[in-house]
């Protein structure tokens, strides 16, 4: 039989920052902006729509070295800022492959000297004739190499929203209370709090979207103007067929970040008697340990952001997985740590886990180990009916 945790209970109105302003619940438009633009932030969220459905050519920055030709190529299921198909046995543009070099007791080798933990997996007809084909995974590589499904992107300015304060409240790495939970912040070298990405490595949405066109698509932008390179070697002359740097105008940048910015967040299903009776063994297994399901965001410019109340299902924490689901370090984050996946928008998924590895979400919770080993432990001890409510809720997010 289950029994309840604690952690992950909290209302998120506890950590509003001390404003006498109660926060409010967070809405909007599935697929389109959050409740609350004014007139100028809606007019950039529509023009960032269309640079994000945009298909770029070399002509207009694309490659030499890229994953894909748009933001939508990958982020289309089920609308623009959706995830991918994300099957790993395709290993197309919704899939890519990441490397690093990991060796215990010394740092993680990123490997930017040789090009980077993404490899890039298309090349323009320009680089081609030069002999030039797809990125290979570097030699320096430790094995095996890590594949990364496309995540959907709706409600991320909230994330983004989130005060480092309500984030460190849920940290707990030497775990004071025993809950077999030890979540950690990723500090960066810079001190900040990673929050975006798999391994919690970007600090902030912007950085997570100028990093996106680099090594995504090979468009330089105002905030990185550094070319990808053929394992580390400049690419030659001629192959951009872009001279002027940045590819990407501010204009353009600021319009698709515009949109992903303040794309609203999934909704939620109305839950059945089956779907309640889920929610509470969701909290009593534990889920909600590490997918703690409300976050505030604090005061903010954007009244359509400022102390929002959201369903994220995440703590934005590092946890140590197990060696099941470990791949590749990524600066301070281990092999086996992984920031939590928020679960918001989950009933749109087709694959789970990082790499795409499960193909249902009770196969997912089977793969989780380390700090959740417990509640794995604990979900393949329920009855059928516990189960089936348990699984009845997830769907709903």
């Amino acid at each position: 039989m289950w029994t309840y945790s604690k952690r992950g209970s909290r209302s998120p109105a506890a950590s509003e920052g001390g404003s006498n302003v109660p926060p409010q619940l967070a809405g909007g438009t599935f697929g389109g902006p959050l409740a609350g633009l004014t007139a100028d932030q809606f007019a950039l969220f529509t023009r960032g729509s269309g640079e994000f459905q945009r298909v770029f050519t070399p002509e207009t920055g694309l490659g030499p070295l890229f994953n894909a030709v748009g933001c939508a190529a990958c982020h289309e299921e089920p609308l623009p800022g959706g995830g991918g198909a994300n099957d790993p046995a395709q290993e197309g543009e919704d899939i890519e492959v990441h490397a690093t070099a990991f060796h215990p007791g010394a740092k993680c080798d990123n490997l930017e000297g040789v090009g980077g933990q993404v490899i890039q997996k298309q090349v323009t007809p320009e680089l081609a004739a030069r002999g030039i084909g797809p990125e290979p995974v570097p030699p320096e590589a430790t094995l095996p190499t890590a594949l990364r499904t496309t995540p959907d992107l709706f409600g991320f300015g909230l994330l983004d929203a989130v005060p480092d304060q309500e984030i460190l409240a849920l940290a707990d790495p030497s775990d004071r209370n025993g809950d077999g939970i030890s979540g950690r912040v990723h500090r960066l070298p810079d001190g900040r709090i990673g929050r975006f990405g798999r391994k919690a490595q970007e600090a902030t949405l912007t950085e997570f979207n100028t990093g996106a066109f680099v090594m995504e698509m090979g468009i330089t932008n105002p905030g990185l103007l550094i070319e990808q390179t053929v394992h580390g070697t400049p690419l030659p002359d001629g192959v951009d067929l872009v001279g002027a740097e940045p590819e990407l105008t501010q204009g353009e940048f600021d319009a698709a970040h515009g949109f992903v910015h303040f794309l609203a967040p999934p909704p939620r299903l109305p839950l059945d008697l089956a779907g309640r009776t889920g929610a509470v063994i969701f909290v009593g297994i534990g889920c909600a340990a590490c997918h703690v399901p409300a976050l505030v965001t604090g005061p903010s410019p954007v009244g359509a952001l400022s102390l929002k109340i959201f369903l994220p299902y995440t703590d934005l924490l590092l946890h140590d997985m197990g060696p099941a689901l470990a791949d590749i370090c990524l600066g301070d984050p281990l092999p086996s740590e992984f920031r939590t996946e928020p679960l918001m928008g989950l009933r749109f998924a087709t694959t789970f886990l990082h790499d795409g590895r499960a193909a249902t979400i009770a196969e997912a919770i089977r793969f989780h180990g380390g700090e959740a080993s417990r509640t794995r432990d604990r979900f393949l001890r329920l009855s059928t009916g516990e189960r089936f409510a348990l699984l009845r809720f997830l769907r709903s997010l």
